[in-house]
């Protein structure tokens, strides 16, 4: 697994946290800002354009997993440079971003392990995975991390506790996420009754051996260069090199030691007092050192060769190697176990096969005795048959002898009988030549009734197509009575609308009475009236006609100084006169004309009302 991987790992967190709906996507300002920690932590110079400019194309939305690790791989991982940063920064960025979105934990349970120890467990849970999304860890990969937690504790791995959790469908079958796993590191099923400093230590010493490439850590005595004297240093075992610092704080590095192919461990024998003697040879310089005992010296040579091994065989960490024998061996057992199925299933197969050949041998035993039983019974029927053959062959011979003695007999009456038939044949011909006769009539007979059937097929057809007729004027008189009826149900409701239209014109008329009525009696105070102001008109003209006598010619007026002397009282004679008394009477005429004819119309529009309702006349 190269460092891309491993950075992908750790990054593909960070986005997914970043993605709080679950969709796939996240938006591009959430993404500037990881890609600018990102090239912080990974000591690489950030492009703030290069975003823009990559997704220049999709401006729109948020932007999925896919999406961004083209950007990825082009803008950041290609410019990474191996040692030029710290791992320990990225993992610490992105478990940042994905705790707060998946890690939630009781802060007062005693069984809840710190933020430290939970973020080292990540990046173990990280570096075993498997190399594929989401990232999920084998049950095996599970168990050797425990394995190495519990040896670092010193306590003996337990695995009855975790076999009902191994045996879910969904842990066998895809394996187990991060959160799981600190979820069951957090009930304490392992660590309980053990304080939790050991038990960080112990996650602190695996993860620095596993995920930090630390072969081996603790103190030794080291002989100095120049003064010669012996101190003691805490040295830090790495495939590339031996580190030795000051104490197990590793705050201040005394040396380093390059470890290639041309170094190697020799065990010393005790000098100097000092005893559990080896040195590390390279071309420049001897190492020598002292360990507590022979265990930790031999477990010291052990692992300065296992380092200068790895070293040689180029590869940079025993982890990552025995990881990829691990993965193997459970492809191998996998590859064995299908290879296993595959030959049970041949062998169950065969085994079926080799019953079903058992079954049809048995059916064909129990039918080769069957039809030996028909053989026996065909056999014992066609002996049967056989014998009532013979006897019934004695019986027809028998009857043969008899038949012949009684046939001569017969023979002489046959003779006779001949002589009749040939007399009835004369007769039978000539009664076939009537018949033949009559067979004649009868064929002339069945032409004309073939004639005559063809005629009366064509009546049927005409009275087929006269039935259809009928049939269709039958629908068509069905849609006239649905149409009918119809047109019965409008007439129904115009005439119900008529009748309201009729009781909004009788009381229209009612209305129109009442304003007659009113009428005819201002008519005949007006006619009253007028009478009177005839009257006044007769007399005034009397009292005129009594007063004025007419003028003749060539007489003067006299000069009176009367009330009249000033005007001409028109007598009855004066046609001004008559025609305001003409127009009057007109007027009064054509005001009783009016008067009759509205009454008359008013009756007559009443009578028609009426008689539409069919109602009688009210007086």
């Amino acid at each position: 697994m190269d460092l891309r991987s491993e950075l992908l790992k750790s990054i593909w967190y960070g986005f997914t946290a970043l993605d709080l709906e679950k969709s796939g996507k996240v938006s591009k300002s959430q993404l500037k800002v990881l890609s600018h920690n990102l090239c912080t932590v990974l000591s690489i110079p950030h492009d703030p354009v290069a975003l823009e400019e990559h997704f220049r194309d999709d401006d729109d939305g948020p932007v999925s997993s896919q999406g961004y690790m083209p950007y990825l791989n082009k803008y950041i991982l290609d410019k990474v440079v191996e040692g030029s940063f710290n791992k320990e920064n990225v993992d610490e960025l992105c478990w940042t971003l994905t705790a707060k979105k998946n890690y939630q934990t009781d802060k007062n349970s005693s069984t809840v392990l710190p933020e430290k120890d939970a973020f080292r467990l990540w990046c173990l849970f990280n570096f075993l995975s498997e190399d594929k999304y989401p990232l999920v860890m084998v049950p095996d990969e599970v168990e050797y991390l425990l394995k190495k937690v519990c040896m670092a504790m010193s306590i003996e791995f337990n695995c009855v506790e975790l076999e009902d959790f191994f045996s879910q469908d969904s842990v066998q079958q895809s394996g187990i996420t991060v959160w799981v796993f600190l979820q069951m590191m957090n009930t304490g099923k392992l660590t309980k009754g053990i304080d939790k400093s050991i038990v960080s230590m112990a996650i602190e010493e695996v993860y620095r051996e596993i995920v930090g490439d630390v072969l081996k850590e603790g103190y030794l005595w080291k002989k100095g260069q120049l003064r010669r004297n012996w101190k003691e240093r805490w040295f830090t075992l790495r495939p590339s090199n031996l580190s030795y610092y000051t104490g197990e704080d590793r705050k201040e590095c005394q040396g380093n030691i390059a470890l290639d192919g041309n170094c190697c461990v020799e065990v010393l024998p005790d000098r100097d007092g000092k005893r559990c003697m080896f040195c590390l040879k390279t071309l420049s310089k001897t190492y020598e050192m002292s360990a507590s005992d022979t265990k930790q010296r031999q477990e010291w040579t052990t692992a300065i060769q296992t380092a200068i091994r790895l070293h040689v065989e180029g590869k940079t960490s025993l982890h990552k190697d025995l990881k990829l024998k691990r993965r193997e061996q459970r492809d191998q057992r996998e590859k064995r176990r299908q290879a296993k199925e595959e030959e049970l299933q041949r062998l169950r197969a065969l085994q079926e096969e080799r019953e079903r050949k058992l079954a049809e041998l048995e059916l064909l035993k129990e039918a080769q005795k069957q039809a030996q039983a028909l053989l026996e019974q065909d056999e014992q029927r066609r002996r049967q048959q056989h014998e009532q053959l013979q006897q019934a062959l004695e019986v027809q011979l028998r009857e043969a002898e008899e038949a012949r003695v009684s046939m001569q007999a017969e023979m002489a009456l046959k003779e006779e009988e001949a002589e009749r038939q040939r007399k009835r044949i004369q007769e039978l011909e000539e009664m076939q030549k009537r018949l033949e006769e009559a067979l004649q009539q009868e064929i002339k007979a069945r032409l004309d009734e073939e004639a005559f059937r063809y005629a009366q097929a064509g009546l049927l057809a005409e009275e087929e197509e006269k039935m259809k007729a009928l049939m269709s004027l039958q629908e068509e008189q069905e849609e006239y009575i649905l149409k009918t009826q119809r047109e019965k149900q409008e007439l129904k409701q115009e005439m119900e609308a008529k009748s309201r239209a009729l009781d909004e014109a009788q009381r229209q008329l009612e209305e129109v009475r009442a304003n007659r009525h009113r009428v005819d009696q201002d008519v005949v105070a007006a006619q009253r009236k007028l009478r009177q102001a005839s009257t006044n008109v007769k007399h005034w003209n009397v009292q005129m006609n009594r007063l004025m006598r007419p003028i003749g010619p060539g007489e003067k007026r006299p000069s009176l100084g009367s009330s009249f002397s000033s005007f001409q009282i028109p007598t009855q004679r004066d046609p001004g006169l008559r025609l305001r008394r003409r127009s009057g009477s007109e007027d009064q005429d054509e005001e009783s004309k009016e008067n009759v004819e509205n009454r008359a119309g008013c009756d007559l529009e009443k009578r028609h009302s009426h008689a539409s309702n069919g109602d009688m006349d009210i007086p």
